[in-house]
């Protein structure tokens, strides 16, 4: 039966995945962290101490610009999923979701600067520009049901947890994602997911005092998650056997657009 059908019978309500917290970024997210795994890490990532070192990225203000796009990309992302605009109805849910993903995201941003400055004593460019996105993924399964104060608070959690996921991921865990996509989109795609079962307006824990809402987004979550992080492993470990997804080293350090195009990226 649909997935949708068990919960309703189970916690007598259904799963809620407005725009794609879950189906979309978890999904993604999950993939990424499995394929990470499988590829390993980038040469010199980890030194022979096991230490994580950092490798600093090409440009931030490219990052910049690519994030505020990524941004006023949500604004259709997440309001078109509505699917209609026609009528008052529609039109007021359209503004609502606006609303709340824009809040979501600028609680995420300035919740990541405020923690990475006390985590790292320095106020983190790149770690604020993937608080952005880490508000905007939260907030994208709820952002119809959720008050702009729920929305807020979505984007600071999120924006929050999201610092300690890179942590975990790339110091515990010794896996290198590079722009951690496996935190921002698998992490806070699940996280944004379950918190939609407590600040739900309608269903929510904090507004009825029920917790089947709140279960039924943390199975979906699970379920979808598992899956992701399955069927990842199947595809990127039958390619690495059948033909391989490391190049050689020599590739790697010299930059694959020389060897796979012809020419290189950039100027060095």
């Amino acid at each position: 039966g649909e997935p949708g059908s068990f919960m309703m019978n189970t916690f007598g309500t259904t799963f809620h995945d407005f725009a794609g917290s879950t189906v979309v970024h978890s999904v993604g997210g999950w993939v990424a962290l499995v394929g990470a795994a499988i590829i390993g890490p980038r040469i010199g990532k980890y030194g022979k101490d096991r230490k994580s070192r950092a490798i600093p990225g090409h440009n931030l203000t490219i990052a910049c610009l690519g994030v505020f796009i990524l941004w006023f990309g949500w604004f259709g992302f997440n309001p078109g999923s509505q699917l209609a605009a026609a009528g008052e109805g529609n039109r007021q849910a359209i503004s609502h979701v606006f609303l709340t993903t824009n809040l979501a995201a600028c609680a995420g941003g300035f919740f990541s600067l405020i923690v990475a400055w006390m985590k790292y004593k320095k106020p983190s460019l790149s770690l604020t520009l993937n608080g952005v996105l880490a508000g905007l993924v939260g907030i994208t399964a709820g952002c119809d049901l959720v008050s702009p104060v729920g929305a807020a608070l979505i984007g600071a959690i999120c924006g929050t947890v999201m610092i300690f996921a890179v942590d975990f991921i790339d110091h515990v865990l010794k896996i290198d994602d590079p722009v951690g996509a496996s935190s921002v989109h698998g992490v806070c795609g699940f996280l944004g997911t379950v918190l939609t079962g407590l600040f739900a307006t309608g269903e929510g824990l904090f507004y009825i005092g029920s917790a089947n809402f709140l279960l039924a987004q943390l199975f979906g979550a699970i379920v979808v998650g598992c899956w992701a992080a399955g069927m990842g492993f199947v595809v990127f470990k039958g390619l690495d056997i059948v033909h391989g997804l490391r190049v050689p080293a020599r590739v790697e350090e010299e930059g694959l657009d020389i060897y796979e195009h012809g020419e290189t990226a950039y100027n060095s």
